[in-house]
């Protein structure tokens, strides 16, 4: 089935990614970490769909997204960063991915940490701390780190935050390797198992 929905807020989140806030059908639910097909309600654009996966809750009254655009494609996500007030998307029925599997290590890199957004949120409101859980999280640049300030305030989350191309950095540097994985023992003792 195919939903309309229309924008209601748009903001940066960096310098290429944007946080995009939709309308909720009525009756339309999904598990954290799953994933819609999402299209340009507009002439030349429905039939490009991508996947991209809710960020929000479940129980919230609106549908979320963290979407980070390549211009450079000349594709879909450079039209969504030029998304304004009142512009409309197309949805199908949510599907996969990823599920919550328990406390552990979850490791992500760039826009990938998407899934685990809503899936730290729900884990955190059922759970009121994210202690036994820490969150590994490579990106490009420090710029590039997105909602680095909302990982750092969910209580309990051990956040790891990775730079690969910024070698004055003070965080980690480097690739999330076999390399890192030695250096780095405590991290691996739980991998959080995925389900795709």
């Amino acid at each position: 089935m195919t939903y309309t929905l229309t924008l209601q807020s748009i903001e940066p989140v960096t310098h290429d990614t944007h946080h995009l806030v939709f309308n909720k059908p009525d009756g339309y639910d999904y598990t954290p970490g799953q994933a819609c097909d999402f299209a340009l309600a507009k002439d030349g654009w429905r039939d490009q769909q991508r996947p991209f996966t809710f960020t929000g809750l479940p129980t919230d009254s609106t549908l979320e997204f963290v979407i980070k655009s390549y211009p450079d494609h000349d594709g879909v996500t450079e039209q969504i960063a030029k998304m304004q007030m009142a512009d409309q998307v197309e949805i199908g029925d949510p599907w996969g991915a990823i599920e919550d599997k328990g406390p552990g290590v979850f490791i992500a890199g760039g826009a990938g940490i998407t899934p685990f957004i809503a899936v730290l949120k729900r884990r955190l409101q059922t759970h009121g701390s994210l202690a036994d859980c820490h969150l590994v999280f490579s990106n490009k640049t420090e710029k590039d780190i997105i909602l680095r300030d909302a990982f750092t305030s969910m209580s309990g989350l051990n956040c790891n935050f990775v730079v690969t191309d910024e070698p004055e950095s003070e965080l980690s540097r480097g690739q999330i390797d076999a390399e890192y994985r030695i250096a780095s023992p405590e991290l691996f003792l739980r991998i959080v198992p995925l389900h795709h």
